[in-house]
């Protein structure tokens, strides 16, 4: 498993938002100046955490962007999730069909239960746990 760009950026714009002051929107243009991702690239990810609904956008002069629960009720793997779909190792834990072996294959185990830690470890670190600096 390889977290991309869109993982990583989309982690580092929630855990801005996660700093932000409460119950205030921040705008695109100032998450992309901090965090130094191009405004467009960062308009498509927080189009998908919209989608995933772990932000909301408040529209107006004062509009921006904001978390849609608090940063301590939004874990790691479900912005991990929205950007990057399942948090699988190999492809043939995510898909069983992508390989002729599956059925007999001795190390697909192995596989899916190494996949299943990574999974639960970012499942257990919410971005107030990354803001407080426990990570």
């Amino acid at each position: 498993m390889d977290i991309s760009c869109r993982g990583r950026y989309a982690t580092r714009a929630m855990l801005e938002l996660a700093q932000g002051e409460q119950g205030q929107p921040i705008p695109l243009s100032l998450i992309a100046e901090r965090q130094d991702i191009s405004r467009k690239y960062l308009q498509q990810l927080m189009g998908s955490l919209r989608r995933a609904g772990l932000v909301r956008v408040v529209k107006g002069f004062r509009g921006g962007f904001m978390l849609s629960k608090s940063a301590d009720k939004i874990r790691i793997g479900d912005i991990l999730r929205a950007l990057e779909g399942d948090l699988a190792l190999v492809e043939c834990v995510r898909f069983e069909d992508t390989c002729p072996r599956n059925e007999q294959c001795t190390t697909r185990g192995l596989w899916a239960k190494a996949s299943e830690v990574i999974e639960g470890y970012f499942d257990s670190v919410t971005l107030a746990d990354v803001n407080a600096g426990e990570y």
